[in-house]
């Protein structure tokens, strides 16, 4: 069983690869996926592409052969055909949020590299395509009832990130009526939190001037938070666990992924050592963020508070039943963990993109 991780040096990538190496060496894990345990690794062999290879000393980037491909470019698209040959599955996550003011260079990796990812693994024959879709993908509705996942999914367009999940979805689409022999997976988990993604998350959407001792580290008297801010969240190991039964599985269609319980402003405010919530205008708070962000003073565009008033709470029934896909973390749990990790620049010393906050 080869499995082909585009995008495997990040913080869902580096999770998914320790959990493809915890079913490499659990036999009985492999026997019930159905697939040949006569190879290597316990019959599991693991491919992976990102565009810089980690240290391949480290755990759990050992024991993998590496490609370094740009997937956004021509020459990636052939690279990654000759990469993905063989493959009986592939997971695509790989996914750009920075330089949010370049919108073309992330829509080149993001759109670009999902549609050159599709067209090497139907050149490649692969036997499954598994793609990292998002919440973000869905189309905008009130948070008073959950949505599967037929919910639309238009994105919202004020947001970079949802437009670029929503065009991911067409690609996806448009893969599944040219090669109906080819079972495609997506999945559409909510923000995907661990510690050692806490120095990644703050360098992409804090940036340095922001302070991390306040996130949880000492108390408040109120936080402002808009009402409207319910949102869903669940640990990256989680994540990873669902796509290792997605591919054992050869599960195909999509998925919603989340933690319980929905982090309401009360909860977010309990986490951040907060005593009470002081409800916010959303408009306010966009001008806000639009404002600090056009003077530099911090990472996160504005698009990204539409996606926290506007994104779904997501039902995930169908993971739950399908997969037999449970969380192990709670959603507060996996968000106490980042912002213990943002205070203290947790990462991953091997990986190009997890480095802990003092090797910045």
């Amino acid at each position: 069983m080869r499995i082909a991780v585009i995008g495997a040096t990040g913080n869902v990538g580096t999770a998914v690869l320790s959990r493809l190496q915890r079913a490499a060496r659990d036999r009985e894990a492999i026997q019930h996926s159905g697939y040949d345990t006569s190879g290597g690794m316990e019959g599991i062999s693991i491919t992976a592409v990102a565009r810089t290879v980690p240290d391949t000393s480290r755990t759990p980037y050992d024991g993998v052969d590496w490609h370094a491909i740009d997937i956004g470019t021509d020459e990636g698209k052939d690279a990654l055909t000759l990469a993905l040959a063989g493959a009986d599955a592939v997971v695509h996550l790989a996914w750009a949020i920075q330089p949010n003011r370049d919108e073309a260079a992330m829509h080149r990796t993001n759109v670009t590299g999902t549609a050159n990812a599709l067209a090497a693994a139907g050149a490649a024959g692969v036997r499954q395509f598994v793609c990292a879709s998002s919440v973000g993908a869905y189309s905008p509705s009130g948070k008073d009832t959950r949505r599967d996942e037929s919910w639309p999914t238009g994105g919202i367009q004020s947001s970079h990130y949802s437009r670029h999940k929503a065009e991911q979805e067409r690609l996806l689409d448009a893969f599944e009526q040219d090669h109906p022999e080819i079972p495609v997976a997506r999945l559409r988990p909510g923000l995907i939190f661990q510690e050692r993604a806490g120095s990644e998350v703050g360098r992409y959407f804090l940036g340095p001037l922001v302070p991390k001792i306040l996130l949880g580290g000492l108390p408040l008297p109120l936080i402002p938070i808009p009402k409207s801010f319910i949102f869903q969240a669940v640990h990256a190991e989680d994540v990873a666990d669902a796509y290792w039964r997605v591919v054992a599985r050869r599960a195909s269609g999509a998925f919603n992924i989340a933690a319980e319980p929905e982090l309401t402003p009360e909860r977010v405010a309990d986490l951040l050592g907060a005593r009470r919530v002081l409800g916010f205008p959303v408009r306010l708070l966009r001008w806000l963020v639009g404002a600090s962000w056009g003077l530099g003073l911090q990472r996160t565009d504005p698009g990204w508070i539409d996606m926290a008033a506007q994104s779904p709470v997501m039902d995930t029934s169908r993971a739950r039943t399908e997969l037999g896909w449970e969380a192990k973390h709670s959603s507060r749990d996996a968000m106490a963990e980042v912002l213990a990790g943002l205070r203290e620049g947790k990462g991953h010393r091997g990986s190009p993109k997890l480095f802990p906050r003092s090797e910045g």
